[in-house]
């Protein structure tokens, strides 16, 4: 008895032992993958949603989100790279500028379906006419330009401007408006060159010379631009807490100001629909009207994220594989219409999205104008966007105009100061 026992016991060990050895060699054959993730709404929240498809279908592959603020994407992810501190895939805006970073996907993927249908943004993540990487995908395609309380301009009983109607006449009506309802605002930007651009080159910005150099981006364009958002401010039109109110090229967001209705009009883009649908509500009535002209132009700014691997990766398959899953037709038109984005994929933007009866008459009017919009962007608004060091012009438009508009810097000061950094970023 005693012996069948101690076979029976000998017996069990052994399975729990063979058992344990199985779990550790399947755990030790799963790859776990990491994805710096940021959202202006729900999106890495879809990503999750579906990435849970992803690993039900692949047992062998994790995929950890990691949630954070734009902030973090747009200060830090850098030095993360710089230091060895990489994760696997990130969601980022700084699309040519951390290209050194990226890793070309082309020998794992399908290439052809890339180019099929990202051929008009894969151009973004690249540097130079002969980089012919594939980086990663646009999770939101981005067109800036203004939203309207709506509700106000009725209350205050001012007509609002119709489409063709200038930055100017935007300004007046709006102020018409800050003045009869007692608003806080009447007109607040974004306070990022990026949101600054789209109005300067409608203004004649040129960014650019004929070589392709920002060697002079403070020409006319910039300028009259400039001497807008100093009068504004001076003028009580924007408020201090935005442009004036931090240092450096520090980012902030209006969105905030427009949801609690302190501004008639917010100067910011498409990624802010859906915040605006959920977060507004019944409060009041908002649009977005077609985008304001100036003399060259009713030029808006493209952009928006990638989502993009890091060619630290230690599993570039894998990887790969993560992105092939994201960018299959199914799968992708399921993401843009639960983000509710304008799709970057050709194929599925001739078929169309179905946002849903959970997207209002608002949301809706509002992705129909910022697409229509996208039709009559600038080339040079286009060459900006792709340009690997825009974020140096951007950074120092935000902050040497915003010390202009304060007054630390004259203006001549103040464009000296534009130049000299931006050349010192190509420099480099």
């Amino acid at each position: 008895m005693t012996t069948m026992l101690h076979k029976a016991g000998v017996f069990a060990f052994a399975l729990a032992a063979s058992a344990a050895a199985y779990a550790t060699s399947v755990s030790a054959q799963t790859v776990n993958l990491r994805y710096l993730c940021y959202a202006d709404a729900n999106e890495c929240d879809v990503t999750r949603e579906l990435l849970d498809r992803f690993e039900k279908a692949n047992p062998t592959i994790k995929v950890t989100i990691d949630k954070v603020g734009f902030a973090v994407i747009r200060e830090q992810l850098e030095t993360r790279l710089q230091g060895g501190e990489a994760p696997d895939m990130a969601r980022v805006t700084n699309l040519g500028g951390l290209n050194r970073y990226y890793l070309d996907l082309r020998p794992y993927i399908n290439a052809a379906n890339w180019e099929t249908n990202f051929a008009s943004t894969l151009p973004w993540m690249r540097v130079g006419p002969n980089d012919k990487g594939i980086y990663g995908w646009m999770t939101q395609l981005t067109v800036t330009g203004p939203f309207v309380n709506k509700t106000m301009f009725d209350q205050a009983g001012v007509k609002m401007p119709a489409p063709g109607a200038t930055w100017d006449d935007w300004a007046k009506a709006t102020g018409e408006v800050q003045k009869k309802l007692k608003v806080y605002a009447g007109m607040v930007m974004d306070r990022t060159g990026h949101r600054f651009a789209g109005p300067a080159i409608s203004y004649g910005a040129k960014y650019f010379d004929a070589s392709g150099n920002p060697s002079a981006v403070v020409d006319d364009g910039f300028k009259a631009m400039t001497e807008r958002m100093i009068t504004w401010h001076k003028d009580g039109l924007m408020p201090q807490d935005l442009w004036p109110g931090a240092a450096g090229a520090k980012w902030k967001n209006a969105g905030d100001m427009f949801i609690n209705g302190d501004v008639v009009m917010h100067i910011a883009g498409s990624w802010m629909i859906q915040k605006f649908q959920s977060d507004i509500g019944d409060k009041f009535e908002w649009i977005a009207p077609a985008q304001p002209c100036g003399p060259a132009g009713c030029s808006a700014m493209p952009g928006g994220a990638a989502m993009v691997a890091f060619k630290s990766t230690k599993h570039p398959a894998e990887v790969a594989k993560v992105m092939e899953f994201m960018v299959s037709e199914p799968i992708l038109t399921e993401y843009y219409e639960k983000t509710v984005q304008i799709p970057a994929h050709k194929g599925i933007a001739a078929k169309g999205l179905n946002y849903g009866k959970d997207v209002g008459p608002a949301t809706q009017a509002a992705l129909k104008q910022f697409t229509a919009d996208f039709e009559k962007i600038s080339p040079v608004a286009h060459q900006l966007q792709a340009y690997q060091r825009n974020v140096a012009i951007f950074n120092a438009t935000v902050n040497y105009v915003a010390q202009a508009i304060t007054g630390t810097l004259t203006t001549a000061q103040a464009y000296a100061k534009v130049q000299e950094e931006i050349d010192n970023a190509v420099k480099r």
